[in-house]
């Protein structure tokens, strides 16, 4: 352990357990584990680093964060009275609607006695010998647990660029994943956000329409489309309601974990031009990320994906009125979808306004922050605040920000140096009893995270039900089958155009990191057969024994 890390000589043992279950992270994950396995009769213990419920909903509140799955799916199936009770007001659901709803399902089952917040987790060290997992916090816990389990979400590392001068900046700055509470008025302020994607997609119109003049430093333009957002419609929420049981296991079982898609079985190359036009015209009409839809091989084909590409470049031209600043929105570097697809509400037109201006950091990149802005190679920019929409380090920071040593002291760290391993997704050799919800190696970001949420603490709870009924205090990864899922994981991505983009899918925009696939795209339905068979056959690939 780093010095820096140690607890404190007396550390708080009131709560010392020791417990079946510590869970790390209070959000979607962290609050249904605590659910799902206080009901199995286990004690379980919840630290969660911020000082409310909610994960990324609670820490990404900056103007305008959405979801971009529609909020009828985007909740918890596991009770039909919440699914009947809650009663969503937009298509798409705004952060703060969204952690009123987690905060209402805290609340409604009672999980708060159980969590404690303002509480980081530092370390979590395995002891082999005694087969128990002791737990080190900010706040002097040390705490001793059978399990333990990683909410800890996969975009909640947030990432701010080590750019020179950022200390001397006499203005206020911000990150996107980490706004403050009593949010920020920037009225009448010059701003520069350097970041365009998803975060810097949603949150730049808002930002235009306060600032006196609003600079956006892009280095690569993302492809957005319309979300088509708006007030839900009362017979949509009734027809929803009315069906749940069916539409939840349609997405169960569906590519991405959402009902109601259409599964294409036509190639783009199959469809005569008008007829292509037409279908991507009707799925832009419609709104959503469907749109990637529209034809079966639009993430397989260069070909097909050129044709959705110049579609929706044709229509940043449209709307961007300078054909200059509209060249520099349309993206060419990369395969539509091969990099998170954003959905807007008006971004485009944003750049029509004449308080905003469009900055090409591939044509000159930033130096320096300055004590009064921002200095590029070619020019310097006055500002009064700065914002980062700069993302996070990707479904690995938030693990390897810990301490978390395995059998005879190994770092997961160390593990992991070449990229993630792991076995489902769900464990990685060497780390006995330790589970990672929607880690890498499972369809997490390229599926509803609350569908794929849900599967992974459903799946866990009866692992530990199945140990508890068979005597068996350890369960562990085996190698030879992390090594043969990893690599069916690598062979699936690679039938793919994904690999080809430089993303975060792939931790290119974190400097130094393994450039390794991490979601599983063989789709949400086979993964949950596949996690299935492994069950039903005694668990399948892991070693079950007894410390």
């Amino acid at each position: 352990m780093d010095d820096h890390q140690h607890p404190p000589e007396s550390p708080d043992t009131s709560h010392a357990g020791p417990f079946d279950v510590v869970v790390v992270g209070a959000g979607f994950a962290g609050l249904y584990s605590l659910h799902r396995l206080r009901a199995m009769g286990l004690k379980v213990k919840v630290y969660e680093a911020g000082s409310g419920v909610g994960g990324t909903w609670f820490w990404n509140r900056y103007p305008g964060a959405r979801c971009d799955v529609e909020s009828m799916q985007y909740s918890y199936s596991f009770s039909s009275e919440l699914e009947q009770e809650w009663e969503w007001t937009e298509r798409y659901a705004s952060q703060p609607e969204i952690l009123r709803y987690i905060n209402h399902a805290a609340d409604r089952f009672d999980l708060r006695s159980d969590l404690q917040l303002n509480t980081r987790v530092l370390s979590a060290v395995f002891d082999a010998p005694a087969g128990y997992w002791t737990v080190h916090t900010d706040q002097g816990n040390v705490v001793q647990s059978r399990f333990c389990i990683m909410a800890t979400g996969c975009l909640s590392a947030a990432r701010v660029p080590d750019l020179e001068g950022l200390d001397t900046f006499k203005g206020k700055w911000y990150h996107t994943g980490l706004w403050p509470s009593e949010g920020v008025d920037l009225s009448g302020k010059r701003v520069g956000v350097i970041g365009t994607g998803s975060s810097g997609i949603q949150l730049i119109p808002q930002l235009a329409s306060q600032a006196a003049h609003l600079h956006v430093f892009q280095r690569t333009p993302h492809f957005s489309l319309p979300a088509r957002n708006g007030p839900m419609p009362p017979e949509q929420a009734i027809d929803f309601k009315a069906r749940y049981p069916e539409w939840r296991e349609l997405a169960r079982n569906s590519p991405i974990g959402v009902a109601g898609i259409p599964v294409p079985t036509k190639s783009a190359m199959e469809a005569a031009p008008d007829e292509r036009e037409n279908t991507y015209q009707r799925f832009w009409d419609a709104g959503g990320t469907s749109f990637l839809r529209a034809f079966n091989d639009l993430l397989l084909n260069k070909e097909s994906n050129e044709t959705a590409a110049a579609f929706v470049r044709s229509k940043i031209c449209s709307v961007v009125r300078d054909p200059a600043v509209a060249d520099l929105l349309a993206p060419k570097d990369h395969f539509i979808g091969t990099k998170r697809i954003c959905l807007d509400s008006h971004y485009y037109e944003t750049y029509n306004r004449d308080n905003v201006t469009l900055v090409d950091l591939k044509k000159a990149p930033i130096v320096e922050i300055t004590e009064g802005g921002l200095r590029t190679e070619d020019a310097e920019y006055a500002l009064d605040a700065l914002v980062f929409a700069t993302g996070f380090d990707a479904m690995t920071g938030a693990l390897l920000n810990m301490e978390i040593r395995g059998i005879d002291g190994l770092l997961l760290s160390e593990k992991w140096h070449g990229g993630p391993r792991t076995y489902l997704g769900l464990m990685t050799a060497g780390f006995p009893n330790l589970f990672i919800i929607t880690g890498p190696g499972s369809p997490s970001v390229i599926s509803n995270m609350v569908t794929s949420i849900e599967q992974h603490v459903e799946w866990i709870a009866s692992c530990l039900a199945y140990l508890d009924a068979h005597q068996i205090s350890r369960i562990e990864a085996i190698k030879e089958a992390e090594d043969a899922w990893v690599a069916h994981v690598n062979e699936v991505a690679g039938r793919t155009l994904y690999p080809l983009a430089a993303s975060w899918y792939l931790g290119a925009n974190i400097p130094n990191k393994p450039n390794v696939f991490m979601p599983y795209l063989g789709g949400v339905g086979a993964y949950r057969q596949k996690c299935r068979e492994v069950a039903d056959g005694a668990y399948i690939g892991f070693k079950l024994g007894s410390s």
